[in-house]
């Protein structure tokens, strides 16, 4: 009894193997949340060396993608041409100042990359933006 008197008792240990475990299952739900998070269809954009940051607008702007084999998507429905003209159109009749971002796939042909721009242009859209990645560093 002396040696408990003396301060020699039971010393507490702090058990982290259930912090460690709630800490890799967020990880995970945030690995598999973030790409879903993205606007638009899935596609390999191309680098650019001195991109555009771009301006911080609070208004979401639509996103009109266009994959290596030619579909197109506004935000992540995949629509025929004419359908997509037809829909962007209404967009524009709505907010004559309404945003927009082509993604375009990297392999994408440039004729058709600049026929999609075109066609934006002609449906009266002001300052269409090319979405882009940094190239890797060196």
């Amino acid at each position: 009894m002396s040696a408990r008197r003396k301060g020699a008792g039971l010393v507490p240990e702090m058990n982290v193997t259930p912090l460690v475990d709630v800490v890799l299952v967020l990880l995970i739900i945030f690995m598999v949340v973030t790409p879903q998070l993205e606007a638009g269809a899935a596609v390999e954009l191309p680098a650019a060396a001195h991109a555009d940051k771009g301006e911080d607008n609070s208004l979401t702007p639509t996103t009109v993608s266009l994959t290596a084999k030619g579909a197109l998507f506004l935000d992540r429905q995949e629509l025929p041409r004419e359908q997509l003209v037809e829909k962007l159109r209404g967009i524009h009749a709505k907010d004559g100042q309404a945003r927009v971002v082509l993604k375009a796939d990297r392999a994408a042909r440039y004729a058709d990359v600049r026929a999609v721009f075109k066609t934006l242009q002609d449906i009266g859209f002001p300052g269409i933006s090319l979405q882009v990645v940094e190239p890797p560093k060196q």
